[in-house]
């Protein structure tokens, strides 16, 4: 397809985002980002579902690497023990005591106990109530471009969608393919789904350069809870949201192409010692219902937020006025600040002071706004809290909540 056709239609099918405005009845909280014993993680699926749904979730997406959770997969006793660093019970007996001897479906094989892992179906029979906690299929798409990870989350997937590996290509050039090999799957299947790349400077794999280019990317994580991603950048090189900003900037100004909309996930791997890492990131949909369609049509749309932890009640755009209002749920003793941020028309990519990501104004608590200047290319906000995280992912972490841009579509 033409690429400029390409933008073109991903404009006509981008919404707006020009006014919209959601209360906590709408929001369904969930998780994108996970991964079981299917892949690399090292505990059984279905412990680490109830995991979120005894907290409160949702929706959870289990994005192991490469594969969907269906069909048989046995794994050795001795094999799942290595993967865990725990003291005391080990993923075996903890998932026995949860769920009963008869759940676990074990043979021995060449005189080794082998364990046959629950599929998606099985884990949806046992744990999903309708209208209050869902299992979306997903896969993470694990690409590679000069050995480098370029990897992408593909969410409400029905088949496996193999990984574009090209140690000559550069990262952009394996993004653009392989995000067409995830949206041609969408249109064969006839559901909607959703990509996000994921972690970008993961070994510094992806610059914001790189994310800015290719058009049909509309989603990244702003935040990946694992630890080993480089979230908040180095002295050389940009952070997360200064990423951001970098790529939504390039895309408004220079290539009439949408923003990117930041998504929080925890990237989840370990459960029994180390790096116990579910629940440090996720999102807040604004969807009618809790089905896997409408929650990735409301993505698509940019019905949703990200947290680390804080919880908004409301976001209110007005497009007339160009004001953003965002209402934050309380708690006692946290102080909320939230950094309204933007770039103006007149940003010089070629200074050393660029005027990319400006922080346009700072306002403190719960209830605020902010109207965009006439010549912002965008406004979003980060709202961060004065409360530790609670499971830190790098150091001095507070819990903070990312509002997608807003007011980029006159541009």
């Amino acid at each position: 397809m033409n690429r400029f056709l390409t933008i073109a239609l991903l404009l006509l099918a981008a919404s707006p985002l020009s006014a919209f405005d959601y209360d906590t009845r709408a929001w369904f909280k969930g998780n994108t980002h996970t991964h079981s014993l299917w892949s690399d993680g090292n505990d059984f699926p279905e412990m680490i579902f109830d995991w979120y749904k005894q907290r409160g979730y949702h929706f959870v997406a289990m994005s192991d690497h490469n594969i969907l959770q269906e069909g048989e997969k046995w794994m050795s006793v001795p094999d799942i023990r290595k993967r865990q660093r725990a003291l005391g019970r080990d993923a075996m007996s903890k998932c026995v005591a949860r769920f009963g001897n008869e759940w676990i479906v074990s043979e021995t094989r060449e005189g080794v106990e082998t364990i046959k892992l629950k599929t998606l179906d099985e884990c949806r029979a046992e744990l999903e109530v309708p209208g209050e906690f869902l299992l979306l299929p997903a896969e993470e798409v694990s690409n590679s471009a000069q050995k480098k990870p370029v990897h992408i989350n593909a969410l409400n997937v029905s088949a496996v969608i193999p990984a574009v590996k090209d140690d000559d290509a550069p990262a952009r050039d394996v993004m653009q393919r392989s995000l067409k090999d995830i949206a041609e799957h969408g249109e064969t299947s006839g559901k909607p789904v959703l990509a996000h790349l994921n972690h970008p400077n993961f070994q510094w794999a992806i610059t914001a350069e790189d994310l800015a280019a290719v058009a049909e990317g509309r989603f990244f994580e702003i935040y990946n809870g694992h630890p080993g991603i480089n979230h908040p950048g180095d002295d050389k090189r940009p952070g997360d949201q200064e990423i951001w900003d970098i790529a939504n900037t390039i895309r408004i100004a220079e290539m009439d192409a949408p923003p990117l909309l930041g998504v929080a996930t925890d990237d989840s791997h370990t459960y029994h010692g180390g790096d116990v890492s579910p629940g440090r990131g996720w999102i807040h949909v604004g969807s009618e219902t809790l089905n896997g369609d409408e929650l990735i049509e409301a993505m698509q749309a940019g019905k949703f937020y990200a947290s680390s932890g804080v919880t908004l009640e409301r976001i209110h755009f007005d497009e007339k006025s160009g004001t953003l209002t965002i209402e934050i749920a309380p708690r006692d003793g946290v102080e909320y600040e939230t950094h309204f941020i933007g770039t103006r028309s007149s940003y010089d990519a070629t200074a050393s002071e660029t005027g990319i990501g400006e922080v346009f104004s700072t306002r403190a608590g719960t209830s605020v706004s902010f109207t965009m200047p006439e010549d912002a290319l965008y406004l979003r906000a980060t709202i961060n809290s004065s409360a530790n995280h609670p499971n830190r992912s790098f150091p001095g972490q507070k819990e903070q909540a990312w509002v997608q841009p807003v007011g980029w579509a006159k541009h």
